[in-house]
């Protein structure tokens, strides 16, 4: 509801929820899984300056002819397809809303995040850098 309500007051094209701004946060994890998130963003924010806080959460709500166009003009697989469809969105020149999350961590299972995903991350960020 409260994306819902930024998108419609705010006429933004994409709403993203974002752990980093406001009275967002992170609740579970350990310091290693919050120095990645974190240095995944502060590079992405150095390189690309996407104009969006938290380029790796997926809680978002698009606009459903945004999300097509978007969906049209991505490549990437994995992590890395988080941050290319807001650095794609800006780049087709949508607004983006921002409303701060709490995320916490899984009770059940595990995170799928590891060497490769951050391998092919750095692959995709280096490739968005060298085409946008």
């Amino acid at each position: 509801p409260i994306a819902y309500r930024k998108q419609k007051e705010g006429n933004f094209d994409i709403v993203s929820g974002t752990r980093y701004k406001g009275n967002g946060g992170v609740y579970g994890w350990d310091l290693k899984r919050k120095l990645i998130s974190r240095g995944a963003n502060f590079i992405t924010q150095v390189l690309l300056r996407p104009g969006a806080s938290d380029l790796t959460g997926s809680f978002r709500l698009y606009r459903k002819e945004v999300l097509q166009k978007l969906m049209e003009k991505c490549v990437s697989k994995g992590y890395v397809f988080q941050m290319e469809m807001i650095v794609r969105a800006r780049q087709l020149g949508y607004t983006i809303g921002e409303v701060p999350i709490s995320f916490v961590d899984r009770v059940y299972g595990e995170s799928k995040l590891g060497g490769n995903e951050i391998v092919s991350f750095l692959k995709g960020l280096l490739t968005l850098f060298a085409t946008t």
